[in-house]
């Protein structure tokens, strides 16, 4: 049995760190597309996605971050993945959604990264 999905967000200087946990599958998508888009669209400047907790995905997971990709856009909101596993980190290659959403290995490259890219 798996741990409950969850979504919980903090602010570290201009970036919202938003943890997330739990198996981002069929199941859970609908929770995980609805908490995502409430804090890609937060009004901060940056959002990175802690996603060491995420122990699998399927294509609805996916979607799931694409979507959330898609609200961070629209809010003007840039959107990073931070300690992505490395079976998740497989998939996202084979999708080429990591040409889309940059990956860190760590949430901290990941914030730097993106304060940088806000101050140009």
């Amino acid at each position: 049995m798996t741990a409950e999905p969850s979504v919980s967000a903090s602010t570290s200087g201009p970036c919202l760190i938003v943890q997330v946990s739990g198996e981002m599958d069929y199941a859970n998508a609908p929770f995980f597309r609805h908490r995502l888009a409430q804090e890609t669209t937060r009004g901060q400047s940056s959002v990175v996605l802690d996603l060491s907790a995420v122990p699998f995905c399927d294509s609805a997971g996916l979607d799931a971050l694409l979507y959330a990709r898609r609200q961070a856009e629209s809010a003007g909101t840039l959107l990073a993945l931070a300690r992505v596993q490395p079976k998740l980190q497989r998939m996202l290659a084979m999708t080429r959604v990591d040409t889309l959403l940059p990956i860190y290995g760590t949430t901290a490259q990941a914030e730097a990264e993106l304060t940088t890219s806000n101050e140009l």
